[in-house]
């Protein structure tokens, strides 16, 4: 018989941040937040929003967290006011954490890499791709800036608890398929709105081998399937990757063996091929071999973002480009998450791979991922990238096309000049 009391990790989280020994799905509650984050678009309405409570001082300086990284380095002069209203607005509340050009980075891979954000947390961004931070063991979503300005004032927030689907990844994966392919997959599956408000909890031995780099491109893309958040139960590799990294003490929290489900959702991934999106859904998905048959001519590669953009990410694409040179008819440009990543790809050899195949390396920027800067596509271009969303003028003109993929297939894409494999090479 199931214990009618037994919670999956994110209804503990939810219970242990509104002091409250027991949760359900659909349950109304004000809780706690261990983090409010946001960046040069969503943070300046914020502000706006939080001036207008009156209350002269955030919760907590600790707590509130702001990345200039959208339109930065800064694009035109709206874009830099934007950055310049966070700016001040972190120096005049003497927030702990004050990120800047030649500090900052893509804000989902940089809270993590400084250890902001750990286990147990419940984080709350202005920003959907939030959910990223799921793979330590933390409840992440993302909310609207008015919420967040609200949020930055008193240190919480309303939400309905989500219930859960379990999503369970069986087998050994072939050379080439990474956890971009297993997301893109399932959104492939269940659809962009699969997932509805509901929390997806990752599991299985294929996650259970997965690097920290590996969960937080499969929790990062939780929001493409609809999902409030996407969350991995933390084990070894977690707790190496948080070990002398985090600003709080982890708190490690786990799903009861008897805990309820929506749904269980179990794949044998063992002879799954890369995945490649075709316009304009995530869930618009083929395997590589229909991609190569379909002989897609590209103009431009992007590897990187908030979803690729970690230090294994650009690993994978210097080892596809090595000795290799970037097709001819195609633009390839890498953007590396952060600057620590930018620092242990040159001392790692990553840099002179790229630049020798004729890559264009960026600053640490989102850049063309929500059609900013660097990289925007003209009319009728197509772009294959490691981002996350494939969504009509998503990356520029109406007419353009994205495909979304791994760093393998991207790099290899870049070569061939059009969608491609690596085996092909």
């Amino acid at each position: 018989m199931s214990n009618t009391r037994a919670m999956t990790i994110t209804e503990k989280i939810f219970a242990r941040h509104s002091n409250k020994d027991f949760v359900k799905p659909g349950d109304l509650l004000e809780a706690n937040i261990d983090i409010a984050l946001a960046n040069d678009i969503t943070g300046p309405i914020a502000i706006e929003e939080f001036k207008k409570t009156q209350i002269q001082k955030v919760f907590d300086k600790s707590k509130v967290v702001l990345v200039p990284d959208h339109f930065v380095p800064n694009k035109d002069i709206k874009s830099a006011l934007q950055a310049k209203i966070l700016r001040e607005f972190a120096k005049e509340q003497n927030l702990t954490y004050r990120f800047e050009v030649g500090t900052m980075g893509i804000e989902h891979a940089l809270l993590p890499e400084k250890g902001i954000v750990t286990s147990g947390d419940l984080i709350i961004g202005a920003d959907s791709h939030t959910c990223t931070y799921g793979a330590l063991g933390a409840f992440s979503t993302g909310v609207g800036s008015t919420d967040l300005g609200c949020a930055m004032a008193s240190g919480s927030t309303w939400f309905k608890v989500p219930s859960s689907i379990k999503v369970i990844f069986n087998g050994k994966l072939k050379k080439y398929v990474t956890a971009k392919d297993l997301i893109l997959f399932l959104i492939g599956q269940i659809g962009v709105d699969g997932a509805l408000y509901k929390a997806l909890e990752f599991s299985g031995s294929v996650i259970k081998e997965m690097t920290m780099d590996q969960r937080f491109t499969i929790c990062n893309m939780a929001i493409e399937a609809g999902a409030k958040n996407g969350i991995i139960e933390p084990d070894d590799i977690t707790k190496e990757y948080l070990k002398d990294r985090s600003v709080r003490t982890p708190d490690f929290i786990y799903s009861d063996k008897d805990a309820q489900y929506e749904n269980v959702l179990e794949y044998d991934v063992s002879e799954l091929e890369p995945q490649v999106a075709y316009p304009h859904l995530p869930e618009n998905t083929h395997p590589i071999s229909q991609a190569i048959a379909d002989n897609i001519k590209i103009n431009q590669v992007v590897i990187g973002s908030c979803t690729n953009g970690r230090l294994e990410d650009i690993k994978m694409a210097a080892e596809i480009f090595k000795g290799r040179k970037v097709h001819p008819d195609v633009r390839a440009i890498v953007f590396p998450a952060t600057q620590d990543i930018i620092l242990k790809s040159i001392e790692l050899g990553y840099y002179q791979t790229l630049i020798e195949a004729n890559v264009a390396i960026s600053t640490p920027t989102c850049g063309p991922c929500l059609g900013g800067h660097c990289g925007i596509l003209a009319e009728n271009e197509v772009c294959v990238s490691t981002t996350n969303r494939n969504f009509v003028g998503r990356m520029g003109d109406t007419s353009s096309k994205i495909y979304l993929a791994s760093p393998y297939i991207a790099a290899a894409s870049a070569i061939m000049g059009r969608v491609a494999s690596p085996l092909e090479l």
